[in-house]
């Protein structure tokens, strides 16, 4: 694994174009969230930015990390789902190598499925 890459986090308004499910229509509450947070409309908050807020005071830094869950829908709506830190498994490092292993049998898979046998695709459902 290449440790000099360099993870760049994609923020929630360049991910999520449209600001609605329905072409045209913009819902009153995602127009209201729009003029109200201005700039901060589907920006997902960073450790720097929480960093600076006057609530920080109550834990180190470096203790917990807040922001690692957080997702933003079409609608502006910010979402923090749980994130397991690695302190929780029994080695540093397994939730890395789980997820390695899974990319390698999603990537195997993908190779099973789209497998062309002379010029031919197999009959089987395949994958959607």
């Amino acid at each position: 694994m290449n440790k000099n890459i360099k993870k760049t986090r994609i923020d929630a308004h360049e991910r999520v174009e449209k600001n609605g499910y329905d072409r045209g229509i913009i819902p009153a509450e995602t127009a209201a969230r729009m003029e109200r947070e201005k700039d901060n409309y589907k920006k997902i908050p960073s450790e720097a930015d929480i960093a600076n807020t006057p609530t920080n005071d109550q834990s180190d830094t470096y203790s917990i990390r807040t922001t690692d869950g957080y997702t933003v829908d079409q609608e502006g709506l910010l979402n923090n789902y749980p994130v397991e830190p690695e302190m929780y498994y029994e080695t540093r490092g397994d939730a890395r190598e789980k997820l390695e292993e899974d990319k390698a049998e999603r990537l195997q898979e993908l190779k099973e499925v789209n497998d062309n046998t002379e010029g031919k695709r197999g009959k089987g459902t395949g994958i959607i």
